[in-house]
């Protein structure tokens, strides 16, 4: 069965990460990490860690064990570009792209073993009942809404100057 995990938004452009992936593809779990922990290259550390985040996880997760997992499939994607300006002569500014990459890691198990989930045992809570002077009187469900007053009309003498027409 295939294992899938991701690391997204990662700030190396994916063109350079795709040259780290596809070192260690089709290898062991064990024999990648070792290829990616003495490789010199920026992107072998973050592809390092999502290796062995999956690889917890799928032990952790899944009970498998951590020396029956090879690297099934690698592949990298771009991700949102983000736009940055430099200056140039005479006034113009020329754009620039900060690549971003998506990584897909797919985990799969050499010899398929039987799969047992763990399985989460809920424990029941005990509830305090608390003892007081009685019960609360019943609170109606929906307020009555409360009577709408008439609007102020305006006097004689406020009439007479705020009117809302210019005496012409």
């Amino acid at each position: 069965m295939q294992y899938k995990f991701h690391l997204n938004n990662l700030a190396v452009a994916p063109r350079k990460v795709r040259a780290v992936a596809d070192l260690v593809k089709k290898m062991p779990v064990k024999d990648a990490e070792n290829q990616l922990k003495f490789l010199d290259k920026r992107a072998a550390l973050p592809v390092l860690k999502l290796l062995k985040s999956a690889a917890a996880s799928a032990v952790h997760n899944f009970n498998l064990s951590a020396d029956n997992l090879f690297i099934s499939n690698i592949f990298v994607d771009g991700g949102p570009m983000l736009k940055r300006f430099r200056p140039r002569a005479f006034g113009r500014a020329a754009a620039i792209q900060k690549k971003t990459s998506h990584l897909t890691l797919i985990l799969e198990e050499k010899t398929p073993t039987a799969r047992k989930m763990k399985t989460k045992t809920k424990t029941k809570v005990a509830v305090k009942e608390i003892q007081g002077g009685g019960e609360k009187p019943a609170a109606p469900k929906y307020e009555t809404p409360k009577e709408i007053k008439p609007a102020r009309k305006l006097g004689g003498f406020t009439r007479r100057i705020f009117r809302r027409k210019a005496i012409g």
